[in-house]
């Protein structure tokens, strides 16, 4: 009977699609239909698969060498000619966010960061400049989504004089769907109107099918190209690394890596982080949302998982064509949750790319330090890499050799700050952080110029006060509470 109500139901919504996509008033293109049946077999599998992903027994600690200290990959000479690796090198960025949650319209990418550059200004200036100081030729290709294609693609026009190939494709676009009758919400293939957010691109796992279906990956391959690095474009720290593309290109054909995955040491603001395991005697991927209810404090046990997944994934572009053609891309669904505007409550199934380290042969771990990671999600983040505890070379970010602790402060603004907007407004220049180790900002509360802060900061203005902090102030040890005003006379 469970099978029948499933298959059922798979029909169903396979009708409701289908008539989607038959009766919209916009003309239906290839990718239209790619998507469609791409939706199909990601619905059909989250059908059949009830309960936690994983077997908990079966989890073991990765083996030894199946994660390198990035001290040892780094060991090894580099070549005197570094320009024959980088020419067989390809940059992704993944691209489909928006700025949403940091109060920002528009993609992510084309946020300042540092000095008016944008992530994306930054990642174009990385790749020029190894471009011209090894002569090559490493194109930047940008994975959109339909929320940040047409913006991206006009913002694009800037570079066309800068010494990188930039190419775009888009990842699919697929139905968000009901979570009590598990039928599409879409009424047609529309994006304005009722269908505004009905739609929802799945996850950066898409990249295989999507790159392969653009037919970019066909034209990188005949261009010569070997490998992919993929990374978020707001990882400020995700820059081409030569110890790890020297590894890559120098192993002997038989035993060619086709997937390498930068992990890094995890600390307790990372517990929810993907972590690498052993399964089934394959180096594997394992997220929070696959961890069964009874093992979640487990698995957040920095004792016990001790790497978490950065998400900078270095990976064969012969081996995605191999198993797409194949059909052997694995990758575990994740159930997303989601409530729209009206209040309905759906769900969107989507897939991470790092999941599909178990497809790939001679897969590796490297446990690289913790300068390769360095996202931006909040305005916290984005103050700490604005700071001078930051240098800016050549679109790279760099820890500033005049701090004396290689670790990044913990910072924490308020509700106040949350939108760029608002925290511009609230510093008129961005405080002196070498000697930082901890700030915690909360309430109403501006900051003047030339202010330095050191050691551990609390500043909270209590509901109704306001604090300003005046210019050249220096805070060291302090706590700061109540209410302090400075008003012009």
């Amino acid at each position: 009977i469970v099978q029948f109500n499933l298959t059922l139901m798979y029909l169903v919504l396979t009708k409701e699609l289908s008539g989607s996509i038959n009766n919209s008033r916009l003309l239906v293109t290839g990718v239209s239909r790619k998507d469609f049946d791409g939706f199909k077999k990601l619905f059909h599998r989250f059908l059949q698969v009830k309960g936690p992903s994983v077997d908990w027994p079966k989890i073991h600690r990765p083996p030894e060498d199946s994660i390198q200290p990035y001290d040892k990959i780094a060991a090894r000479p580099l070549p005197d000619s570094l320009a024959d690796s980088l020419n067989k090198l390809v940059v992704v960025k993944l691209n489909g966010g928006l700025g949403t949650s940091m109060g920002c319209k528009g993609p992510k990418s084309l946020i300042s960061v540092r000095n008016e550059n944008t992530f994306l200004d930054l990642t174009v200036q990385q790749i020029e400049h190894l471009n011209k100081k090894y002569n090559t030729d490493v194109p930047l290709v940008l994975m959109n989504s339909f929320n940040t294609d047409e913006d991206t693609k006009k913002i694009l026009q800037k570079y066309t004089h800068h010494r990188v190939k930039i190419h775009t494709f888009n990842q699919s676009r697929y139905p968000r769907i009901n979570k009590e009758s598990l039928l599409p919400v879409a009424t047609d293939i529309g994006m304005t109107g009722e269908n505004a957010d009905v739609w929802y691109p799945p996850g950066h796992g898409d990249i295989y099918a999507s790159f392969y279906n653009s037919g970019l990956l066909d034209q990188l391959i005949t261009e010569g190209k070997e490998y992919i690095f993929v990374s978020n474009i707001d990882n400020l720290g995700a820059t081409v690394d030569l110890n790890i593309l020297h590894h890559l290109v120098s192993q002997p054909n038989g035993k060619r890596c086709e997937f390498i995955m930068e992990v890094t040491d995890k600390t307790r603001a990372d517990v929810k982080g993907g972590t690498l395991i052993q399964y089934d005697n394959k180096l594997r991927l394992l997220e929070i949302a696959q961890v069964p209810k009874a093992h979640v404090d487990e698995f957040k046990s920095v004792t016990k998982f001790k790497i978490f997944n950065t998400n900078n994934l270095w990976i064969s572009l012969g081996a995605i064509k191999r198993l797409q053609e194949q059909n052997a891309m694995d990758m575990e669904i994740i159930v997303n949750p989601k409530t729209l505007d009206g209040g309905q409550n759906v769900i969107q199934l989507e897939t991470a790319v790092g999941a599909a380290i178990k497809s790939f042969d001679n897969a590796l771990g490297i446990n690289v330090p913790r300068s390769r990671f360095l996202p931006v999600k909040t305005v916290s983040d984005l103050l700490l890499v604005m700071s001078n505890l930051y240098s800016l070379e050549a679109g790279s970010l760099t820890m500033s050799q005049k701090r004396e602790f290689p670790t990044t402060p913990h910072v924490k603004l308020g509700s106040s700050f949350t939108k760029v907007q608002e925290y511009q407004t609230r510093f008129e220049s961005i405080p002196d952080m070498l000697e930082l180790d901890h700030l915690t900002v909360s309430g109403d509360v501006t900051f003047g110029k030339q202010v330095s802060l050191k050691g551990t900061v609390i500043i909270i203005a209590n509901h109704g006060d306001r604090i300003d902090i005046p210019a050249g102030t220096i805070l060291e040890n302090k706590i700061v509470s109540g209410n302090l005003r400075i008003l012009d006379h």
